[in-house]
């Protein structure tokens, strides 16, 4: 288990947004808004040697501030956002170790498996993380795209997660029912990834304290990694950076 940290960039700024409030018919709910640039905390996560985090760029406008972080750290993040077959080569080019596509890779409610195959070869499986936001639909994990507004008929079951590690060399996975709002992780979804991943996998979502870190390390069996976000005091929260940087210091020697 690794600390994968993050840097949210929307309207040019840092900031730590409620995700299923970013959809265009709703009021944006920002939890924190950083008056710090993006190579400010790239260079803290780089003093850490915290390598594998992310920098999502969230809508239009974005690309200079995720520059910042990207020449900062240099191979030290993987960026998403927006990210298809034409500009992947530009965002790697400059400083990215990833890319992350999401949106790309679904239309309509499906997986589009021309656009993964064009971003596959673009790139190259080495260099190609796939995000996957998952929210619980009948009883089943189902990837829902367009700012989590929709929700595709693509399972999180162990045929189609196989497919997808086919092609790709991480996968990101955000809890959509509890990303941004500090209430814990979504333990059964994490255990379901535990058992069904077999390549690094970032999970993402309510994490709060260190108790959510050792249950998550518990039903993960170690085999995830964690990003936190808003709960993180560098982001407005109340759990302190510093200790959890310590926490897998010691865990992980």
């Amino acid at each position: 288990m690794e600390f994968r940290p993050c840097i949210d960039i929307h309207g040019g700024k840092v900031k730590q947004i409620v995700g299923e409030s970013l959809r265009a018919d709703r009021h944006v709910i920002e939890n924190f808004v950083s008056e710090h640039d993006p190579a400010y905390y790239a260079a803290m996560f780089k003093a850490d040697n915290l390598r594998g985090g992310h920098v999502i760029m969230l809508g239009s406008g974005n690309q200079e501030a995720a520059l910042q972080a990207l020449r900062e750290f240099p191979g030290g993040f993987h960026i998403g956002g927006g990210i298809n077959d034409q500009n992947a080569g530009f965002f790697l080019e400059n400083g990215a170790s990833h890319v992350i596509v999401t949106s790309f890779i679904f239309n309509n409610g499906r997986l589009n498996l021309k656009n993964l195959e064009k971003i596959a070869r673009a790139v190259g499986k080495e260099r190609l993380v796939i995000d996957l936001s998952c929210k619980s639909v009948d009883g089943k994990w189902r990837v829902v795209t367009n700012q989590w507004s929709q929700v595709t008929d693509f399972e999180i079951n162990r045929a189609n997660i196989e497919f997808l590690e086919s092609y790709c060399d991480e996968l990101l996975i955000h809890a959509v029912d509890v990303e941004g709002k500090r209430t814990g992780i979504q333990e059964d979804l994490v255990r379901d990834l535990a058992e069904l991943v077999s390549i690094p996998t970032t999970y993402a979502g309510g994490a709060t304290s260190l108790a959510d870190l050792d249950l998550f390390d518990r039903i993960s069996q170690g085999k995830l990694n964690i990003t936190i976000g808003s709960a993180l005091d560098i982001f407005g929260g109340d759990l302190p950076y510093r200790e959890v940087v310590e926490y897998f210091h010691r865990r992980n020697g």
